[in-house]
């Protein structure tokens, strides 16, 4: 029976019966190598050759006092001269009780250091230990490159009621394929990719991959600045973009030698980027992981993204990644019902099956699943030195009727539709990473009116809830009524203004983030551009009137890659932006080009003028002078740095020039300079500027003693500051 269990792969405990122990008579040893032909066993004044019992078992009773440090000589069927190898079942378990104690407690928050293939030196020995947690299976082999992909020889041993697996090979390194064959409840087998895999092959191949880094850091003093570094009141620019398609082709390596340039050259102050661990099919964006702790092998290595990421550090530009714990996909070698019961997913079908994609959602009520959450979260944080995660489908967590109708649902303890385990296991995230990764930022994409989102999660809420404790939260609300608006035509604007006013009822509620991202522009929605009303010149205009008042709107910006010089198509994965657009033979390149350059003055602007980031979240940092243009299209409003210091943004969404326009300003002002304009020449605009600076006059306007005359041109942004 002990034989046959352990033959199958439905051995709990191989060790109790490999290697050495002590027997009536002496010492037996015990040796599984199938397919070898003979095997001896070499310790100190002893060479004994082991009986062949079948099925690739060898053994033998030696005069032995005590089992013996020993090696193998092995002769494989296959030909070729005997090898001197060691057995991986004299070796005690690589892995510490104080390891198996977190885990079981949910609470390693370096998991990756003990759970997956990890090579170490082990009594004196160097090889892989390769560890898994699979609490439901009978059994668990690996199946691997050095094993011919049949796992019979090796079989893991279980570590007590933690649910982890554990074997030690000796002799495998870096570079080894490798996945572990688990036997279910049922008796079945199925082949799974490593959870905690650090490397995988690139898709559609998924097998794990023995991975040991040997990258050495170069952005120290970028580490050392964000440890002291509050995010909230500092300027925050956003290039988001999707690696595999910004320049197709090139791998994390030859994307260092050119994405820091570009970005450091536009100004951002960071990058975002898509989801870039791990997914079997590229259309889905990164957003279904299947490897939570491996960069996907598209890239290269993964010491070549980390590459990467100093790279960008080096230039000044920090790293956000998305990040996606809501959901995974149902591969049947990778997550999905795991060791043949529901693992990471929810045991309740209803709970577990995710209504809208297809996928699997996490049950974030399960210790072992959150910590896998929370420890990979750190992972990318403390590993790759990335400086904040954008947490992707928060709203789909938060709420159990989430896209599911009457019926389908069940109320949670309270009676209420809120997500309990959902909510506690965000507040553990931002919690845990701001405890051990100072300056690192989160950023919840969350795109209902939950309460508190970016509130700490000490503080209550009226809904009984404490915050989630997030830095930032997406303004979704902010973008699709600016862009609802924005796509009107200028005559039917001035019936809709509040749909570009209204995000300052709410500005302070939050700490937000403005995002013209990958979604806005893909799947029939269209170029930003090409929302825009008018012909040619009046979208580009459009355009570069609405990034004007983005940037100078209350919270941080983010925009996507391809929009920063007006590409016209909707973003593919497969062709990346419109590169050719800028090239000096194609007609409009200068029209692209000036859009591009905008957006480098943008942010030159944004990151030299502290009113515009200083006090983001403090409503005394902003102040309306005109938000009641409708008929003119035109809004106007006032930022202030911690010093008091101002800045005018006014932007007149109409193709009517506006001569001798006045505003209402603060009277101890004496003049105002143009600092920047979107209807300047170089950007491809009408050129209607203010050489000269504004005076301010003694004429009440807008509810304040003092005012300026201005002229607003068609379709533009103006930016004005104190001159001196």
């Amino acid at each position: 029976m002990e034989r046959d269990r352990l033959l199958t792969g439905a051995h709990h405990d191989p060790h109790a019966l490999l290697g050495a122990h002590a027997a009536p008579g002496g010492v037996v040893i015990r040796v599984l190598r199938p397919g070898a032909r003979a095997v001896t066993v070499l310790a100190p004044k002893l060479r004994a050759t082991l009986t062949d019992t079948g099925d690739g078992l060898f053994e033998a009773v030696l005069p032995l006092s005590a089992p013996p440090r020993y090696r193998l000589l092995v002769t494989e069927r296959a030909g070729g001269p005997p090898v001197v190898v060691e057995d991986p079942y004299r070796f005690l378990p690589a892995l510490g009780e104080l390891d198996l104690h977190l885990i079981a407690e949910g609470r390693h928050e370096r998991l990756w250091e003990a759970l997956g293939a990890r090579v170490l030196t082990h009594e004196g020995v160097r090889g892989t230990r390769f560890t898994v947690w699979a609490p439901h299976a009978r059994g668990v082999r690996v199946a691997a490159d050095f094993n011919g992909w049949d796992g019979t020889g090796h079989p893991l041993r279980s570590l007590g009621g933690s649910g982890v697996w554990e074997l030690f090979v000796p002799g495998v390194g870096a570079g080894v394929r490798y996945k572990f064959d688990i036997c279910r409840p049922d008796g079945s087998h199925t082949l799974r990719a490593d959870p905690l895999a650090r490397r995988t092959e690139c898709p559609p191949a998924n097998a794990s991959v023995v991975h040991e880094s040997r990258y050495r850091w170069g952005d120290q003093e970028w580490m050392a600045h964000r440890a002291g570094h509050a995010a909230t009141d500092a300027p925050m620019s956003v290039y988001e973009l999707h690696l595999g398609s910004w320049r197709p082709g090139l791998g994390a390596r030859e994307l260092a030698e050119r994405l820091p340039e570009y970005v450091r050259e536009l100004g951002f102050t960071h990058v975002e980027l898509m989801p870039p661990a791990e997914h079997p099919y590229g259309p889905s964006w990164g957003y279904q992981v299947t490897g939570y702790y491996a960069p996907t092998a598209r890239l290269g290595p993964p010491d070549d993204v980390k590459y990467l990421v100093d790279a960008l550090h080096r230039a000044g530009i920090g790293v956000l990644m998305d990040w996606v714990p809501a959901h995974f996909p149902k591969d049947d070698w990778a997550l999905a019902v795991f060791d043949g019961a529901p693992c990471y997913e929810h045991p309740d079908p209803a709970r577990a099956e995710h209504p809208d994609w297809g996928t699997l959602e996490f049950d974030w009520g399960r210790r072992e699943v959150r910590n896998f959450l929370v420890a990979n979260a750190l992972y990318w944080c403390e590993e790759y030195h990335i400086d904040g995660l954008r947490v992707d489908a928060v709203a789909s967590m938060l709420y159990l009727d989430y896209s599911r109708p009457p019926g389908a649902w069940t109320p949670n303890e309270h009676g209420g539709r809120e997500n309990p385990d959902a909510v506690a296991f965000l507040q553990e995230l931002n919690a845990t990473l701001h405890r051990r990764c100072p300056g690192v930022v989160t950023v919840a994409e969350e795109s209902t009116a939950w309460d508190g989102v970016t509130r700490a999660p000490e503080r209550v809420g009226e809904s009984g809830f404490g915050g989630l404790g997030f830095d930032y939260k997406w303004n979704m609300g902010w973008m699709h009524d600016s862009l609802v608006y924005m796509a009107r035509e200028p005559v039917h604007r001035a019936y809709h203004h509040d749909e570009i006013t209204f995000s300052m009822v709410y500005a302070y509620a939050e700490n937000y983030v403005l995002p013209i991202s990958h979604d806005e522009v893909v799947h029939g929605k269209r170029a930003l551009v090409n929302k825009m009303p008018g012909d040619w010149w009046q979208r580009r205009a459009g355009h570069r009137a609405y990034l004007g008042f983005m940037w100078a709107h209350p919270g941080k910006q983010l925009l996507f890659m391809g929009q920063e010089f007006a590409q016209g198509a909707e973003w593919s994965e497969v062709e990346g932006p419109q590169w050719w657009t800028l090239a000096a033979g194609y007609p409009a390149a200068g029209d692209h080009r000036g859009v591009r350059d905008l957006v480098r003055e943008l942010n030159r602007v944004y990151r030299a003028t502290p009113a515009l980031w200083e006090r983001d979240t403090e409503p005394s940092g902003f102040a309306w002078i005109d938000a009641g243009a409708a008929a003119d299209n035109v809004l106007a409003h006032l930022r202030f740095a911690a010093d008091g210091e101002p800045l005018i943004s006014v932007s007149n969404f109409s193709p009517v020039v506006r001569e001798g326009y006045r505003l209402g300003v603060p009277g101890q002002i004496p003049a105002w300079s143009e600092v920047l304009n979107t209807d300047a020449a170089p950007y491809g605009g009408s050129g209607l500027t203010h050489t000269e600076p504004l005076k301010t006059e003694a004429v009440p306007w807008h509810g304040r003693d003092s005012s300026v005359a201005l002229t607003l041109p068609p379709l533009a942004t103006l930016w004005l500051r104190p001159a001196g």
